[in-house]
């Protein structure tokens, strides 16, 4: 079995990679069609229980445009595990958002509630898990260099994501899209 979560797609078009610089040895960008924000991670269930969480997703926010913050180190303090992308502007009303449609998804995959809050973010790279404590901190001095200032997303997709079946290429793969947020997902009649 593979791993599955719940996102909202994310369309660096105009921003990423074309002006990102590409991050220093030991890190692995994410591809393009990689980058998501997570709704609900959904860990190594089967397909069908993930295909129910799919189906129990209920979207507070219709299609939105977000700002980018600063590039931060996620995961423990001493061995970061990903360099992410915070939201700026639109943060508080996306992690509101993730909050409120996770307990449902997860339900209904069976698994158990994530008690932590919500963090609106957009991971590019990640160190492999040899990498070295240099690496990391090349790492993180490439975060820096990363431009986010004034840099706007539109968001107007959701997606249910698995592993890739060609994992060189790409991580992941999409395996339900909205082809635009619904309606009915935003809380529309």
């Amino acid at each position: 079995m593979a791993n599955w979560f719940i996102a909202v797609v994310v369309d660096p078009t105009g921003w990423y990679p074309d002006r990102v610089p590409p991050p220093p040895e030991g890190l692995t960008a994410f591809d393009p069609s990689d980058l998501h924000m997570t709704i609900a991670f959904l860990g190594n269930v089967a397909e069908p229980l993930a295909r129910r969480a799919w189906a129990a997703l209920s979207w507070p926010l219709g299609p939105f445009d977000v700002e980018l913050g600063e590039v931060v180190p996620m995961g423990s303090p001493r061995r970061t595990s990903a360099l992410s992308c915070l939201l700026g502007e639109g943060r508080g009303q996306v992690e509101q958002a993730i909050e409120g449609a996770r307990g449902a998804v997860l339900a209904a995959a069976e698994v158990p509630l994530d008690a932590r809050p919500a963090k609106a973010h957009v991971t590019l790279a990640r160190p492999s898990r040899t990498a070295s404590n240099e690496a990391r901190r090349k790492g993180l001095e490439w975060a820096k260099t990363v431009p986010t200032a004034g840099t706007r997303l539109s968001l107007r997709e959701l997606a249910l994501y698995t592993w890739s079946a060609d994992r060189r290429r790409s991580l992941f793969q999409k395996v339900e899209v909205t082809s635009s947020i619904p309606t009915a997902l935003a809380g529309g009649a």
